[in-house]
């Protein structure tokens, strides 16, 4: 995050010197980086990087919503038939691949990259859905 805009600017948006950043970044004299400082960190780079980490090390994976998903009913009915679409697919391709009792390596990976269109397109329509139909929670991070 620190590269994406550089030393001295992440130094002016946290408000404090390099020795203090490094200190905290390399965790010298029992400091740290704590979760409200590396969201501002986030937050002053444009990256989701902390995002992507916290993902990684939970067992999963980040995927960042396109930008402004208010979303209407004609939005959701997309979403939904993108997500069928790659249902449809992985249907076709799981059983021409399956076929001969073999999977191999480029037919691994192709049902690999059909899975994870099926979650991404699966986050995205809960998130619109959530954000059309549910009312904010108070304090819920979004």
């Amino acid at each position: 995050m620190i590269r994406a805009i550089g030393w001295d600017s992440m130094c002016d948006v946290l408000t404090m010197t390099r020795q203090q950043l490094e200190n905290r970044l390399y965790e010298r004299r029992g400091q740290g980086i704590t979760v409200d400082l590396a969201l501002e960190m986030q937050a002053a780079s444009g990256t989701t990087l902390f995002a992507q980490a916290i993902a990684v090390a939970s067992g999963g994976s980040f995927v960042k919503l396109p930008p402004g998903m208010e979303g209407d009913q004609e939005e959701l009915l997309a979403k939904f038939n993108r997500l069928y679409m790659h249902v449809g697919l992985l249907s076709a391709r799981y059983a021409e691949y399956t076929a001969d009792n073999e999977v191999d390596k480029r037919e691994r990976a192709d049902l690999i990259a059909i899975g994870n269109e099926i979650s991404q397109a699966t986050q995205e329509l809960l998130a619109l859905t959530f954000r059309t139909f549910c009312a904010p929670e108070q304090g819920a991070a979004e």
